[in-house]
């Protein structure tokens, strides 16, 4: 008899560790699972330094989650996978993830095989994408108003909702301002979008700049160099307007007051001769990119600039030189001798305001402006502009994820409701354990329904039952209307989402919920 029970030994430890998988990635999923929708409740973050962030984003709320169990840790994972691939559908993926990890373990307590769900629900995740292809929208990219339907759609389930009607348009104007040829663009770079965030002002203040730039800082004036500029030529360079200095380890010893003359010549003579090239190009605008070693500028630089007139802007981080040239189509300037005309870019005026408790530098007007983007973003306190940033992120993210996949879904759960229905019925028709398996992966799709309802304060078994009804009519487009608290055609009422948002939660919830399903051991190392 103890021959047998340590036969099963093994099987016992297994079915534990998955157990407490199952378990840990299921607490993750209900943690954020309130967070889902328009009507969503929002989470207070707050650090061990007292920062607190207030946001009902699914990424960020599991990025600045602390957790301990490895399992609980490839949710936040996937979480942060949705993120980079479609922009939206954070708290989606997440909760249809543990949806599915709820339906694993009554599968697992009935006696089936990890792989044989694995493998059922592989099958059922790729005829998933073939319905939602089925039932998409194609898009026109030069249609506007689908563009901005899908992404106020998006934006209607952030803290700053209400203002959806004003950062839509702006963010498909800036993603559209960017895209390349609008029929062959498979992609757009959001780091060819800058956004800027100031405090000062609200949200309706927000603007959208294609043929400029603004910089969240001011310029020099301390030697009496000009602050605004028109008809500018503008340079940007990656050397130091300074005398030279010695290696760190050196040092040099002056004896007497003729060297310290001496020196002082040279150096006037060295920054002067600098001085003339600028002047010579025709530069009256003047970007210098920060230094670590010395000053990129010294008092006498800056005396000489203002006197010629020239506008000096200072301290231009490393990470924005190729944003900067990208937008006022200037090139970088890494020696005085290639400081010539056609390394500079043009711009109609350059001026410096002052905005709230601080300064900026606009630049408008510039001639060849290449395909990048800056958004002034403009909130009342820290909180709201930390969050209204996120979402104006996802916002152009869902503009993006179009640009990538020229179709929308309908939102409001009809996806998922029609995904329940129509795997219902392929399962009745396919029998055995692959149909036992179908028919679980469908009703646990039903979660984002059910939460939606939940949620808005509906009642979510009517709801459901409604939905489900509509769906069984031939009714694709039928969702949750969270504002009439009814069933209603989604497209009717532009509730629109991109299909990749769809596609990539169900592929990438999928993925997740099998390899945590193969773990049958955790085997700690030093």
């Amino acid at each position: 008899m103890s021959g047998d029970q340590s036969k099963f030994a093994g099987d016992e430890k297994q079915k534990d560790v998955r157990t407490g998988n199952i378990v840990a990635a299921k607490a993750v999923a209900n943690c954020i699972r309130t967070s889902l929708g328009p009507k969503g409740m929002d989470k207070m973050i707050t650090s061990a330094s007292g920062e607190v962030t207030i946001t009902n984003d699914g990424a960020t709320i599991l990025g600045k989650m602390e957790v301990q169990h490895p399992a609980a840790k490839m949710l936040m994972d996937l979480s942060a996978a949705q993120d980079v691939e479609a922009g939206d559908g954070t708290t989606s993926v997440v909760v249809i993830a543990g949806a599915l990890l709820h339906a694993a373990e009554q599968l697992l307590s009935r006696g089936l095989h990890p792989s044989v769900i694995s493998k059922s629900w592989q099958q059922s995740a790729a005829e998933s994408v073939k319905i939602l292809k089925q039932i998409a929208i194609p898009v026109d990219l030069s249609d506007k108003k689908n563009l901005i339907k899908a992404a106020s759609t998006s934006l209607n389930s952030k803290v700053i909702g209400g203002y959806s009607d004003v950062l839509a348009p702006l963010a498909v104007d800036a993603v559209l301002g960017v895209c390349g040829d609008l029929k062959s663009s498979n992609t757009v770079d959001l780091d060819d979008i800058k956004i800027i965030k100031k405090m000062g002002g609200t949200l309706d203040d927000t603007e959208l700049l294609l043929d400029g730039l603004v910089l969240d800082k001011g310029c020099v004036k301390s030697a009496g160099g000009p602050t605004k500029m028109e008809d500018c030529k503008i340079g940007l360079i990656q050397f130091c307007l300074s005398a030279p200095k010695t290696d760190m380890e050196n040092s040099v010893i002056v004896a007497d007051s003729a060297q310290i003359d001496r020196i002082f010549r040279e150096e006037r003579r060295y920054i002067l001769k600098m001085i003339k090239k600028i002047v010579k190009a025709g530069c009256n605008v003047l970007l210098v990119q920060k230094s670590i070693l010395r000053d990129a500028t010294n008092q006498l630089s800056q005396h000489y600039l203002a006197k010629k007139k020239i506008m000096l802007i200072t301290d231009i981080e490393r990470k924005d030189v190729e944003f900067i040239s990208k937008s006022i189509g200037c090139k970088p300037i890494a020696h005085i001798d290639q400081f010539t005309p056609d390394m500079l870019g043009s711009a109609k005026s350059v001026a410096e305001e002052r905005f709230g408790s601080g300064k900026l530098i606009r630049i408008g007007g510039v001639q060849n402006p290449g395909k990048a983007a800056t958004i002034l973003l403009n909130a009342s306190n820290r909180l709201v502009l930390d969050e209204a940033d996120r979402s104006l992120h996802d916002a152009l993210c869902v503009v993006r994820c179009l640009v990538k996949m020229k179709y929308l879904t309908a939102g409001g759960a009809a996806n998922e409701a029609e995904l329940t229905y129509q795997l219902a019925k392929k399962a009745k028709s396919m029998g055995g354990v692959a149909g036992y398996c179908t028919k679980a992966f469908a009703e646990a799709l039903e979660v984002i329904p059910f939460t939606l309802a939940e949620n808005a304060g509906l009642s979510p078994i009517k709801i459901v039952t409604k939905l489900r009804k509509q769906h069984a009519s031939g009714c694709a487009t039928a969702g949750i209307n969270i504002k009439k608290g009814s069933i209603t055609d989604m497209v009717e009422e532009e509730v629109l989402q991109p299909l990749l948002v769809s596609v990539s939660a169900i592929k990438l919830a999928t993925e997740t919920v099998q390899a945590i399903l193969k773990i049958d051991d955790i085997v700690p190392v030093r």
